[in-house]
């Protein structure tokens, strides 16, 4: 990986960490937040576009196309995400989610995008998705016994799904069609917005609510959060997918640390092991 794709990959995964520590608390408002976070992140961000290049591309049809299909895709992981964490354990799903989605963006980009990473990123791309799934379980409570199924890992599972459909999309529309990362992620958020205004019906009072006492952090995430997938995003259009995808998630291990060192989280030496791990991870891959 090139020195500017890593450094913006790793840009992403402290930007991606720093709105994760300030929507701390807030962000289990659901779908109100979400609405706000969309509508935050387009005024935030629109006015950006015409400094950026634009669309980046001629073809309209085509950048339609791609952020079309990306604002469906990430709704639809926001979808089941929540879904996953009324259903199961939060750290669980969380896991393997964030395990299992880089996990099958390496194997999909590896097999269709036609990437070849070399063995030695390999095992570092192993590593680090070994790190983060260690830290995801470091909390996890005994399930359900009376479950049969653990529907926390079937929706984290889902949820990993839709992370990795989501990344290969977005990487096949920005590589081909050539387009702005900045205006993508604009296009993908005023989609995002029709969903989630049919998300929050009849629940505008506590939309309003939400914006008058949380508004700091609103505006915190709107300029973040884009942020983060801006700058992956144009991670992905110089390095290979199979090793972006992993290393964002380095964001996991910061957002971990944070809780050892800040918020006295317990069990911090699993914790301090498992980031070691995925910082291992990361020196391979930066070689």
């Amino acid at each position: 990986m090139s020195a500017l794709a890593f450094a913006l990959v790793i840009a992403a995964a402290i930007t991606h960490a720093a709105w994760n520590i300030v929507a701390h608390g807030v962000s289990r408002a659901g779908m109100p937040f979400l609405w706000w976070g969309a509508v935050g992140g387009t005024v935030v961000w629109i006015g950006v576009v015409p400094f950026t290049g634009g669309l980046g591309t001629d073809d309209v049809l085509a950048f339609l196309v791609g952020v079309g299909v990306s604002g469906v895709l990430h709704v639809v992981y926001m979808a089941v995400l929540q879904r996953g964490y009324r259903e199961g354990n939060l750290s669980t799903v969380y896991a393997t989610a964030r395990g299992t989605g880089p996990f099958l963006s390496v194997i999909v980009a590896v097999l269709i995008l036609g990437e070849r990473p070399s063995a030695l990123a390999l095992v570092g791309v192993a590593a680090i998705i070994v790190g983060v799934v260690a830290i995801g379980l470091v909390d996890r409570g005994r399930a359900d016994r009376s479950r049969r199924l653990d529907l926390g890992l079937v929706f984290g599972l889902l949820t990993g799904v839709a992370i990795a459909v989501y990344t290969i999309w977005d990487a096949h529309a920005v590589r081909t069609w050539n387009l702005s990362p900045v205006a993508f992620m604009v296009g993908t958020m005023l989609l995002e917005i029709l969903f989630y205004s049919f998300g929050v019906r009849g629940r505008w009072a506590a939309v309003r609510t939400l914006g008058r006492t949380q508004w700091r952090r609103i505006v915190a995430f709107s300029i973040l959060s884009p942020l983060s997938y801006i700058l992956v995003l144009t991670a992905i259009q110089i390095a290979p997918v199979a090793l972006v995808a992993p290393l964002r998630e380095v964001s996991v291990v910061l957002v971990s640390l944070f809780g050892v060192f800040a918020l006295k989280e317990s069990r911090p030496g699993w914790r301090l092991a498992a980031s070691a791990v995925v910082a291992g991870g990361i020196v391979l891959l930066a070689l």
